[in-house]
């Protein structure tokens, strides 16, 4: 009896991520992604045991990319504007093939419920604490909203966005955020 080949769960989520980035949300299936890496259904199943769990996999896993990101620039426990300021950064500064790949995560959550309950719980944490009784919390909500704008646009392919262009965005973004948080945090300056 042969030596069972270890499935590395890295490379099956690679391959899912190219799944969907390439063909779409609902070409992901257990069999599409068996057939991508070369094993059976059966190997997949004993990874993730459910399409769902692979979906999971995969937003965790970027999730964590970007939590890194993310506390690098705001930190463990970041004010609210704070916290704003460093999502925008996040955001402008990941690259194309990461955040396509969110892009096409997020596609791949809206089909369940839950999922789409788990990313509505994320969106209303990263604008907790907000006090948009105030013009300075107001600047950083509709920062905060083109940020996500502008990335919807893009990675869904709605609006052709070169690099250039991007970036320009991004720097008008900011400069809309209350100019207390801007200097405070001028993580565009530490590229």
């Amino acid at each position: 009896m042969g030596r069972r080949k270890k499935i590395d769960r890295e490379a099956l989520l690679d391959a899912a991520e190219q799944i969907v980035t390439t063909h779409g949300a609902a070409a992901l299936t257990i069999d599409a992604l068996a057939k991508a890496v070369g094993i059976t259904k059966g190997g997949v199943q004993y990874s993730f045991s459910t399409k769902d769990n692979l979906i999971d996999a995969m937003f965790e896993r970027w999730g964590a990319s970007y939590d890194e990101q993310f506390h690098e620039m705001a930190g463990d426990h970041p004010q609210p504007l704070t916290a704003v300021h460093a999502h925008i950064e996040a955001t402008m500064r990941s690259d194309e093939a990461s955040t396509a790949k969110a892009a096409g995560l997020l596609a791949a959550l809206q089909q369940t419920p839950e999922h789409l309950k788990s990313t509505q719980i994320w969106y209303r944490e990263r604008l907790a604490g907000l006090d948009t009784t105030t013009e300075e919390g107001r600047q950083a909500r509709l920062a905060f909203l083109a940020t996500e704008g502008a990335f919807v646009l893009r990675f869904f392919g709605l609006m052709d966005i070169g690099e250039d262009e991007w970036k320009d965005i991004f720097n008008d973004i900011l400069a809309s955020l209350p100019s207390k948080v801007s200097s405070e945090n001028s993580v565009s300056d530490k590229d």
